[in-house]
C-alpha cells in the first residue's frame, strides 16, 4: 500500500491549515514593507509607480509572492480532499505540475533565505525604509517554512530530474530583466544613473564590475541548481512516484 512506504509525517488537514496560515503572514509581510517603501516616496516626494515597480523586481518579494500562490492552492487542495485521503482510502497527491511548480518556488525561497543571511544581512538600510518583522519573515522564517514543507508536507509527488531544468527558468528570466533593466534606470533615490535590486549585482559597485556579477551570478546559479536537486531528490524519496499518483489518481 504506498502510504505504508510514502507516509504523511503530519496530519494533512493540519499541514494544509500551516500552509494557508504562512500564506497569509508572507501577504501581511509584503504588505506592510510595500506600504513603508510607498509611503516613504510620498514624504521624500519621489515617484510612487517607480518605487511599486522596483519593489516587486526583487528576487525576495517575487519569490515570496510566488509561495503565497503556491501555498494557497496547496493548502485548499489538501482541505478539499486533493492531495488528502480520497476514496477507498487512496492517496491523492499532486498534479503533475503543481507538483513542479512547487519544487521551483521551494528552492527560490530557500536560496533567498541563504542569499539573504551569507551575503545581504549586515549591509545597512536606510533607517525606516524597512519594517523589521517583514523583513525577517520574508527573509528567515518564510524560506525556513518552505524548507519544511519540502521535508514535511504530506502527499508530495516524487518527479524525475528533468524538473530541475524547470527550477532555473525564472531565476534567468529574472536576471536577464534585473541587468538589462539596471543601466537604463535613473535611480531618484540617490542620484545614480542606474538601479540594482542587489549589490553583488551591481557592475558599478563591483571591484571587477560585469566580471564580479558574473562569478556571483554562476556562484548563486550553482546554488540553485544545488537547492534545487535537493528539493527533487527529497521528493524522490518521500514523495509517490509519478507512475503510481497516477495510477492513484485514475483509481480515486
Amino acid at each position: 500500500m504506498p502510504t505504508a512506504r510514502y507516509g504523511a509525517l503530519v496530519n494533512p488537514r493540519l499541514w494544509s491549515l500551516l500552509r494557508l496560515a504562512v500564506a497569509a503572514l508572507i501577504v501581511a509581510a509584503i504588505v506592510a514593507q510595500l506600504i513603508r517603501s510607498t509611503t516613504n516616496s510620498i514624504e521624500k516626494g519621489w515617484p510612487v509607480a517607480p518605487t511599486i515597480i522596483d519593489f516587486f523586481s526583487f528576487f525576495t518579494i517575487l519569490s515570496n509572492a510566488l509561495a503565497v500562490v503556491v501555498l494557497l492552492i496547496g493548502g485548499i487542495l489538501m482541505l478539499r480532499g486533493t492531495g488528502g485521503e480520497g476514496a477507498a482510502g487512496k492517496s491523492a497527491v499532486e498534479s503533475r505540475g503543481f507538483a513542479t511548480v512547487l519544487v521551483c518556488v521551494s528552492t527560490y525561497m530557500i536560496i533567498t533565505g541563504i542569499v539573504y543571511n551569507l551575503l545581504l544581512r549586515n549591509i545597512p538600510l536606510p533607517q525606516g525604509a524597512t519594517v523589521p518583522w517583514s523583513n525577517e519573515i520574508l527573509h528567515v522564517w518564510a524560506p525556513i517554512f518552505l524548507l519544511l514543507d519540502v521535508l514535511l508536507a504530506p502527499r508530495r509527488r516524487a518527479l524525475g530530474w528533468s524538473a530541475l531544468g524547470a527550477v532555473v527558468v525564472f531565476p534567468l528570466v529574472w536576471l536577464a530583466y534585473t541587468l538589462i533593466r539596471g543601466p537604463l534606470l535613473h535611480d531618484f533615490r540617490t542620484g545614480n544613473a542606474w538601479w540594482y535590486p542587489y549589490p553583488f549585482l551591481n557592475p558599478n559597485v563591483q571591484p571587477w564590475g560585469y566580471g564580479g556579477v558574473a562569478l556571483y551570478s554562476i556562484g548563486i546559479a550553482i546554488a540553485i541548481v544545488a537547492v534545487g536537486a535537493f528539493t527533487v531528490w527529497v521528493g524522490r524519496r518521500r514523495g509517490i512516484p509519478v507512475d503510481e499518483a497516477s495510477t492513484t489518481a485514475a483509481a480515486v
